[in-house]
C-alpha cells in the first residue's frame, strides 16, 4: 500500500519496514557499544515510541532493563506546545545508564518534560530517537541516538498516529502532496 487516508487525510509512504528496523538494529549496537557492557535500563516514551521500542529492545545485544512514562502534546497534526504527563516514572532507578525512547523529537518541549522528571530524580539520561526533526528543534539538549533526520512533515505509522489512528501501521508515511 503506497497511499492511504487516515480520516480526512491522504498519506504517502515515507520509508518502508525493512529500512526502518535495519536503521533501529544499528541504533541497538551504537548503544551497546558506547555503554561498553554497562546495563541500560530504557525508558520508553508512550504511546509513539512503543513500537520503536520493541524492535530496539529485541535489537540489543545484551542485558537492560525497561519501563514507560506517558507524555502528550500533540494535537491534530501540530504540537500543543504543552507536555502532559499521562503517566509518570515511579519506579526507583538504580545506577545503570538512562537511554530514554524517543519516536520522534521535533521541538524538544517534551524533553524539557522528560528532563525535568529525572532532574527531580536526580539522574543523568540519554536520548534516543527515531526521527529527529532538525529544522524545528529549538532544545538545547544533544540527542545522542539518531535513527533519521527528517524535514517538518507530518509522519505516522510505526507507532506514530494521526488523531488515534496509524499507530499500527508497519511503514512510515508523510502527507501527500497535493
Amino acid at each position: 500500500m503506497k497511499k492511504l487516508k487516515v480520516h480526512d487525510l491522504d498519506f504517502e509512504i515515507y520509508l518502508e519496514d525493512c529500512v526502518l528496523k535495519e536503521r533501529i538494529v544499528e541504533m541497538a549496537l551504537e548503544i551497546h557499544q558506547k555503554l561498553n557492557g554497562k546495563v541500560p535500563h530504557f525508558v520508553a516514551v508512550l504511546n509513539g515510541s512503543f513500537v520503536f521500542a520493541s524492535d530496539l529492545l529485541r535489537a540489543f545485544p545484551g542485558d537492560c532493563e525497561i519501563s514507560f512514562v506517558k507524555l502528550s502534546s500533540y494535537d491534530g497534526l501540530s504540537s500543543s506546545g504543552k507536555v502532559n504527563e499521562l503517566i509518570g516514572l515511579k519506579e526507583v532507578l538504580n545506577d545503570n545508564p538512562i537511554i530514554v525512547l524517543e519516536d520522534i523529537v521535533d521541538t524538544g518541549k517534551t524533553l524539557s518534560k522528560i528532563d525535568e522528571i529525572f532532574k527531580q530524580k536526580g539522574k543523568d539520561w540519554q536520548i534516543a530517537s527515531l526521527f529527529l526533526k532538525p529544522e524545528v528543534y529549538q532544545g538545547n539538549r544533544n540527542i545522542n541516538f539518531v535513527g533519521f533526520e527528517i524535514p517538518n512533515n507530518f509522519i505516522l505509522g510505526y507507532g506514530l498516529d494521526y488523531k488515534g489512528l496509524g499507530r499500527n501501521l508497519n511503514h512510515v508515511y508523510q502527507l501527500a502532496k497535493a
